[in-house]
């Protein structure tokens, strides 16, 4: 179909139509109706891609302040075992409930690592495990912001091409009405 072409891997992107008479005298537009529904089922992916698109973004949000503060950590308990100090600490042990710990000079962390798994570290293997997972949130959620762009884009012009067709297609209908109520000599 021409209306769109690939974009990227997954967005097709959507042509603007520059000349809705040649679009519409096309085999394949009998009618407007038609492509109306063709460009409201685009439309419809669009507006879905953007959603998915929204929601990962937001998770990317959430995870990068959680594995920064992770890393963090894990720099202040290397660099407070550097100098030799125990570390005491207040840490929450449910929703209001706080408690106090001293930590032992360990040569070991425990990160999570989701679906309630959970693994043993050296502190350098697991400081430079949290700045790669940092690393990748970070291009991540570039990309998915550059990709959320795009749809956004093709939306607009899915939206200006359906109001293009309409408008088009009310011209055509004014154009017969007044053939049709036009007296002959």
């Amino acid at each position: 179909m021409e209306v769109e072409k690939e974009l990227s891997s997954t967005i097709p992107e959507a042509i603007f139509l520059d000349d809705v008479e040649s679009f519409m005298a096309k085999p394949e537009n009998p009618s407007a109706e038609v492509v109306i529904r063709r460009f409201d089922e685009l439309y419809k992916k669009y507006k879905f891609m953007e959603y998915n698109l929204s929601q990962k973004k937001k998770r990317l949000r959430d995870q990068i302040p959680e594995i920064q503060t992770s890393l963090d950590t894990v720099a202040t308990l290397q660099s407070k075992q550097k100098e030799g100090r125990l570390i005491t600490t207040n840490y929450m042990l449910s929703d209001s409930v706080f408690a106090t710990a001293d930590i032992p000079h360990t040569d070991s962390i425990m990160l999570w690592l989701g679906a309630n798994v959970m693994l043993e570290y050296p502190i350098e293997e697991g400081a430079a495990m949290l700045t790669q997972n940092l690393s990748t949130a970070k291009g991540s959620l570039t990309q998915v912001q550059s990709e959320l762009d795009r749809v956004k884009d093709q939306i607009t012009t899915i939206e200006v091409d359906m109001a293009r067709v309409y408008n088009w297609d009310v011209q055509e209908r004014r154009k017969v009405k007044a053939t049709a109520t036009t007296p002959s000599l």
